[in-house]
């Protein structure tokens, strides 16, 4: 398989609050992963930053405007959005770069110029609504990602799969009522931010929730993505697969209770890759999402793209 990775220094340049689990650490922990000598072969490219109206391909324009008012003009200083979410000065400059890659990311699976990619970018976008900037999220990349799609290359159906601990509310909350995107989590449940039943199915039932209790591990996990997931998907025979790649179900992640390890990522990755080879010409986009544990989000992420890469 050929595999893209966009990165970009920007994303280190999004400062939040000391002791927030959201920080520049986590690329810097995934570039350490990248070192290994397993991905020599791997195609890492800069990420370009989107142009502000790409923000429009998912959200209204007083969104855009409501996140770029909160940006400071200073140098350090640093801005609270809601309960959790900051801006520093060059955090809609990354914010906007997570976006320019992850529409990169959806040209190169269209093109041919690379069978899938991963975008490692933060701040994360699976928990911002239409309106609504939260949980460590300004815009939402994959529904973003999956608009692009759907307007410069024709995709006719897409499915993005979440499999980050916390569900992925805004995401859910953008395609609610649209029948040519298939939305399926697996998450954690009760948690933040509360979202995610099963009953939660949307207007055309293109909504697919599967809840973990606290305290499950891969057995759990694995039989929620076959039983639910995995035939979804299938159902739906996609164009493109956008993955939400968190990695906070990790077990050593501070933020949740669920007890997977980087193996379970590994065969995750596999079953999309098959289905992806099956219904969507191999087209794979993944976004990082969440994965707060350092030595889980390099152990999960670097197996998660090696998978990728092996195909």
């Amino acid at each position: 398989m050929s595999t893209r990775l966009y990165e970009h220094p920007i994303f280190l340049e999004h400062v939040t609050p000391t002791g927030h689990p959201e920080r520049s650490d986590r690329i810097r922990a995934i570039n350490m992963a990248l070192e290994h000598p397993n991905f020599e072969r791997l195609e890492r490219r800069q990420a370009p930053q989107a142009n502000e109206d790409a923000v429009l391909l998912a959200h209204p324009e007083e969104h855009l405007t409501a996140v770029m008012r909160e940006i400071p003009e200073e140098e350090g200083e640093i801005n609270q959005l809601e309960a959790d979410t900051y801006a520093s000065q060059k955090s809609l400059q990354a914010a906007l770069t997570g976006i320019g890659g992850a529409m990169a990311a959806v040209d190169d699976v269209f093109t041919g110029r690379a069978d899938n990619v991963f975008v490692a970018a933060r701040p994360p976008g699976h928990h911002a609504e239409k309106t609504t900037a939260m949980g460590f999220c300004f815009f939402n990349n994959a529904a973003i990602a999956a608009r692009h799609a759907q307007k410069a290359h024709g995709a006719e159906r897409v499915a993005i799969v979440d499999w980050d601990v916390h569900h992925g509310n805004g995401t859910q909350d953008i395609f609610w009522d649209d029948a040519s995107v298939l939305f399926c989590s697996t998450h954690q449940m009760p948690l933040y931010p509360g979202s995610g039943a099963k009953d939660e199915k949307g207007k055309h039932n293109t909504i697919v929730n599967a809840p973990l209790s606290p305290n499950v591990g891969s057995d759990h996990f694995r039989e929620a993505f076959k039983s639910r997931v995995l035939p979804a998907v299938a159902d739906f025979r996609p164009d493109l697969i956008i993955i939400s790649a968190g990695f906070d179900a990790h077990h050593r992640d501070p933020l949740a209770q669920i007890n997977l390890t980087g193996e379970d990522f590994d065969w995750a990755t596999g079953r999309i890759l098959e289905l992806a080879d099956r219904y969507a010409k191999n087209r794979v986009v993944s976004l990082l999402e969440g994965g707060y544990d350092l030595e889980g989000l390099a152990e999960s992420a670097g197996m998660h793209i090696l998978r990728m890469m092996k195909g």
